[in-house]
């Protein structure tokens, strides 16, 4: 995740691609697919992702959520989002900023409940397929705002959260996060608070962590895990990306594996050719039972691409300064593929996966299926 919560940055490859957004707003909401539509009897979950509008005047103010970006959802194909909300990083109490979260996003919720549903088991998912609305998943990408309460795991629970991710990028009270200095196992309050998500249900998220904390929350935790956002570090070697060895303990686990559309994936602008080898290599490593998308990214397009970009660089040089950067992070390395992004990117992977050879069948888990099935084993149908 690049800022306090994901924005959508798609149509930043428009530098790389110019024409492809210089049409009207109305006309790149529309999907380009003529036909059927390749994913109206799917579940289309993305296992990271968000629902916001980068044109905002300030990237990381958390402005409310439009009609465009709604519309954009909805003419994406996408059932359910697992969006960061809570303490990310930063000088905002972690666990105040956290609770504050969760209301604003149940306010937004109720604001617009015409499209928007709130997920808290696998059935809301199936209602919102039902229903043409977007699930919306609360997920934290930090557990900073436990403190050292394990019992807070409860509150949480208790106000709709259903994914909770160890740690960001540096090191705190549970582990190693993927940069922080040395190996760092797992600590006995990060192993406090796995039992208590455990027993309250909630999915255990082992993005950004460090490796040795990784393997030591996989092997701790008595319910399967994910990792919602991730790479293969067999193709790309930088620490946001998984090992083998993580990813099939996480497998041999029953947990799951999303595949991010962000610039891990190569030490390039990356392509959708990326994002299907990074795909094609968690299977062969987990099985086609664990894999799906975990984008990291929205499905809304960006009006002005220069102050896009200017904007960007400040918050990449930003997070350098703080600490929290993963090698990777570069401001002309933008976080989607360039030939597939906006409204029509879930179609595009579908259609790029089948053109390689993977079977029906096999797309419909990796776009969703396999994602619902982890996420009933914990939370129940």
């Amino acid at each position: 995740m690049i800022t306090r919560r994901n924005l959508a940055v798609a149509a930043a490859t428009a530098a790389a691609m110019p024409g492809l957004l210089g049409a009207s707003r109305a006309a790149a909401q529309v999907p380009r697919f003529q036909g059927k539509d390749p994913l109206r009897d799917l579940i289309v979950i993305n296992s990271l992702g968000g629902l916001e509008d980068p044109n905002t005047s300030d990237l990381d103010a958390g402005a409310p959520i439009s009609r465009r970006v709604l519309d954009d959802a909805r003419a994406s194909g996408l059932t359910a989002t697992n969006w960061t909300i809570g303490y990310v990083s930063g000088k905002s109490d972690p666990f105040e900023s956290s609770v504050r979260d969760v209301v604003q996003f149940d306010g937004m919720i109720r604001d617009h409940s015409d499209r928007l549903l709130k997920v808290l088991t696998t059935a809301d998912i199936l209602r919102a397929k039902a229903q043409k609305k977007v699930g919306v998943i609360y997920g934290f990408q930090n557990a900073a705002m436990m403190g050292d309460k394990a019992d807070r795991v409860d509150l949480f629970a208790d106000m709709g959260v259903r994914v909770i991710q160890l740690t960001y990028n540096p090191e705190n009270q549970l582990g190693g996060g993927s940069v922080a200095s040395g190996d760092i196992p797992l600590t006995a309050f990060g192993r406090e608070v796995i039992d208590r998500l455990n027993a309250r249900r909630v999915i255990v998220d082992l993005s950004h962590s460090g490796e040795r904390t990784c393997l030591d929350a996989a092997r701790h935790s008595k319910a399967p895990i994910c990792v919602s956002h991730t790479g293969c570090r067999a193709l790309n070697d930088v620490p946001r990306n998984k090992t083998d060895e993580e990813l099939r303990l996480v497998a041999q686990k029953g947990g799951y594996v999303g595949i991010y559309f962000m610039p891990f994936l190569a030490d390039r602008q990356i392509t959708s050719e990326d994002v299907c080898r990074h795909i094609e290599h968690a299977i062969t490593v987990c099985g086609e039972d664990a894999v799906g998308i975990g984008t990291d990214g929205g499905v809304t397009g960006i009006d002005d691409l220069e102050r896009w970009k200017k904007a960007f660089a400040a918050q990449i040089n930003n997070r350098r300064a703080l600490g929290i950067s993963a090698p990777g992070e570069r401001p002309d390395s933008y976080i989607f593929a360039i030939d597939m992004f906006g409204p029509d990117q879930f179609r595009i992977l579908a259609r790029k996966l089948a053109e390689r050879g993977h079977p029906p069948r096999r797309i419909e888990k990796i776009l969703g299926g396999n994602f619902l099935r982890f996420a009933k084993e914990i939370w129940g149908a």
